[in-house]
């Protein structure tokens, strides 16, 4: 391969962050422990976030084509069906170019090829699933793993392995105690303000958003809090006309398009509120931060609210229906939890009790654990 280190582990599978972000978390990793970052191949779909997140931290990465399955019969699925046999075909290939020594399902479309064509090659598969109702790209290549990586206890592989969900580096650095002060100073939230953080995501939520504007303008005569309040990418254009003008209000009240420092948030924030995707309930977890979770309608198997559902059930969240959702509501569960002492604090510790910081090295002791022994070129 030109002179490149024979590949170690392939990482296979995307299509969101929060497919990708644990993958990228795990590979970090396997490069702390002396792995060669050229020795960690990404394998991902044409069409997904993957295309850009993964270069961009420096490893290599194929890309297949094709796009997912829809559940019910559509004629896409024709297309999507021959594309898929494509993308087995190519993984085929692919992985027996690389001949890695184990292969890691992150879940997603690229991940179903991969496990197919390890099964095929008897490379040992690990999988690993972020969401408490696992998807059915995980239920399909858990069958054939050697374990199964599980966020929450109780999630129904085959033999699964509580791991916890993976997280990035600078999240898992995150100490609300010692970095709150200087979090606060950096996003000018001043002394005596409670911080609430509303957070829709890299696109948005409509349903989270219209509540916020409207909840804000509710607060507007409050000068003991602060909402920093994250529109999305795409709701800050479609929504804009709906944003409140509260900068003479006695709340301060900031919206941003899209927040590059979701850490620092943490560090700052007193409370949050947003959907209950993998990755931001792994996060609230490994912070320690209590937050109202607003689960995304129609997610498939409905894993937002069981994510949710999870963090409710310790204490460390509160659960509302996307549906129950909007101004009113927003108010009335921010100010019962902000008027109670030490209420986010005990939230925070519940909270702490289901995350997992390590979990990125917990998946890597898998992969090593499972590998097959090295041929003689790779030793």
């Amino acid at each position: 391969m030109n002179g490149d280190p024979p590949v170690w582990a392939v990482i296979a599978g995307g299509g969101t962050a929060g497919h990708v972000h644990p993958g990228l978390a795990v590979a970090q990793a396997l490069v702390r422990r002396g792995h060669n970052p050229r020795a960690i191949h990404f394998v991902g779909s044409a069409r997904g976030v993957e295309r850009d997140l993964i270069p961009a931290a420096g490893f290599d990465l194929t890309l297949l084509p094709g796009r997912g399955i829809q559940r019910r019969f559509t004629r896409q699925n024709l297309s999507s069906a021959w594309g898929l046999a494509r993308a087995v075909g190519q993984a085929h290939r692919l992985l027996r170019r690389l001949r890695p020594l184990v292969v890691l399902g992150l879940g997603g479309y690229a991940s179903v090829p991969c496990a197919l064509a390890a099964r095929l090659l008897r490379i040992p598969i690990v999988v690993a699933e972020q969401n408490a109702v696992p998807g059915l790209a995980n239920r399909v290549a858990s069958r054939w793993a050697r374990a199964s990586a599980v966020s929450f206890a109780g999630t129904p592989l085959h033999r699964a392995v509580l791991t916890g969900n993976p997280v990035r580096g600078e999240v898992q650095r995150v100490n609300r105690e010692s970095d709150r002060a200087s979090a606060r100073a950096a996003l000018g939230v001043e002394d005596g303000r409670r911080l609430v953080a509303v957070v829709s995501g890299s696109l948005g939520a409509a349903r989270i958003n219209r509540a916020a504007f409207e909840a804000a303008q509710r607060w507007a005569d409050r000068d003991d809090l602060a909402i920093h309040h994250v529109v999305g990418r795409r709701d800050w254009e479609e929504l804009a006309d709906l944003r409140p003008d509260l900068s003479d209000a006695a709340l301060d009240y900031r919206t941003v398009e899209y927040e590059n420092n979701m850490p620092g948030v943490y560090a700052a924030a007193d409370l949050m509120v947003g959907r209950a995707g993998a990755s931001s309930v792994a996060e609230l977890a490994v912070v320690g931060l209590a937050s109202v979770l607003v689960p995304l309608p129609g997610a498939p198997g409905d894993h937002q609210t069981a994510n949710a559902a999870q963090l409710a059930a310790r204490g460390g969240a509160v659960l509302v229906p996307d549906a129950e959702m909007d101004g009113e509501r927003m108010v009335l569960e921010a100010d019962q939890l902000l008027k109670v002492p030490g209420i986010l604090n005990a939230m925070g510790r519940e909270a702490a009790d289901l995350g997992f910081r390590d979990a990125d090295d917990r998946v890597a002791d898998l992969l090593e654990v499972h590998a097959r022994a090295p041929r003689q070129d790779q030793q």
